[in-house]
């Protein structure tokens, strides 16, 4: 006996009451759910794919600073198309609004403690009431931190997540916004302008800019991403200001670019011993894609589990994790 550790067992959990052998870590996440190094999130430092033609069409919005909007079916990389863009032309962390139907333009724009306020300022001629003490209870939305600041001289980017889940009325509301660069925060407005403006803070961080006479104007318009899963139309007027941006479903052999992409971080080796059934999994996913109902991701967790020894084609798995992957063939 070496006195090394006993392999890793396919079951980590036995659901025995058996404990895993001591001294033998438990096997590596995925490369893009590992924890982040350099201040760059998981989400950013996944690689992404993306044709030619869908560049240059990026690059007419970034150039036309007009907001891009991506359309294609869940799991085309829509949102990670805004993190792409962002950790490659080094815009700092993305600025995220996630639309739902409750969602309304102040929420994008700025967010404003009333309650707060009354709470922490002691009635009378002593509280604190002028331009540094509401600025305390004044925070930038997404949108607003947006417009407000930059990140080491260059716009910052915003992506707008699923706006076709909005009220009706959300797109056209922010056309005024998006076109003008510039809102109003009326709680600031009735405010005495000093000649130091009012500092408030930002969208994520303790970072703080300075309003002037309760108006935010951008010096540059930010990039904006805005993706839709097509669950309804955008007023003519909306899209007459964006530039299109269809994602395709990726074929067989951009699946391969993808899935190699995305083990790379494993070693160059990682996927050789796997690669047949890697390239059996993908024609069954590219097959059954076609009824709708499948990611991207799906087939990457599914490589994944293949490559530490979980088979993937266990019915129980497939229905767990990877659905309908390997239903009607591919096996």
């Amino acid at each position: 006996m070496s006195g090394d550790p006993e392999p890793r067992p396919e079951r980590l959990f036995r659901g025995t009451g058996e404990h895993y052998p001591d001294g033998v870590a438990l096997p590596e996440a995925p490369p893009w759910r590992r924890p982040a190094a350099g201040g760059r999130t998981a989400r950013e430092r996944r690689p992404y794919l993306i044709g030619a033609e869908q560049v240059d069409v990026v690059n007419a919005a970034l150039r036309l600073r007009r907001p891009l909007l991506v359309t294609g079916n869940p799991g085309t990389g829509k949102s990670s198309l805004a993190y792409a863009v962002a950790d490659e032309l080094g815009l700092g962390p993305v600025l995220v609004w996630p639309v739902n139907t409750r969602s309304t333009l102040t929420d994008a724009l700025y967010r404003y403690d009333a309650i707060g306020r009354l709470r922490n300022e002691a009635p009378g001629p002593q509280a604190p009431d002028g331009q540094a003490g509401v600025g305390s209870y004044v925070r930038l939305g997404p949108l607003g931190t947006a417009l407000a600041t930059r990140h080491r001289g260059r716009p910052r980017l915003l992506l707008i997540d699923e706006l076709d889940k909005s009220d009706v009325d959300l797109p056209n509301d922010l056309l005024h916004v998006l076109e003008e660069g510039e809102f109003t925060i009326p709680e600031l407005a009735r405010l005495p302008d000093g000649p130091e403006g009012v500092p408030v803070f930002t969208e994520g961080s303790r970072e703080r800019v300075t309003v002037h006479n309760g108006s935010v104007r951008c010096a540059d318009f930010p990039l904006v991403v805005i993706t839709s899963n097509g669950e309804r139309d955008f007023p003519a007027a909306f899209l007459r200001r964006c530039v299109r941006l269809e994602l395709p479903e990726p074929d067989a052999g951009q699946l391969q670019d993808i899935v190699r992409a995305h083990f790379a971080a494993s070693g160059a080796d990682a996927l050789a011993e796997h690669w047949p059934k890697v390239e059996e999994l993908i024609a069954a996913f590219v097959v059954r894609r076609e009824l709708g109902g499948l990611a991207t991701d799906q087939l990457l967790h599914a490589v994944h589990l293949l490559q530490q020894g979980v088979h993937p084609d266990t019915r129980h798995v497939r229905e767990a994790v990877l659905r309908e992957l390997h239903d009607g063939g591919g096996r």
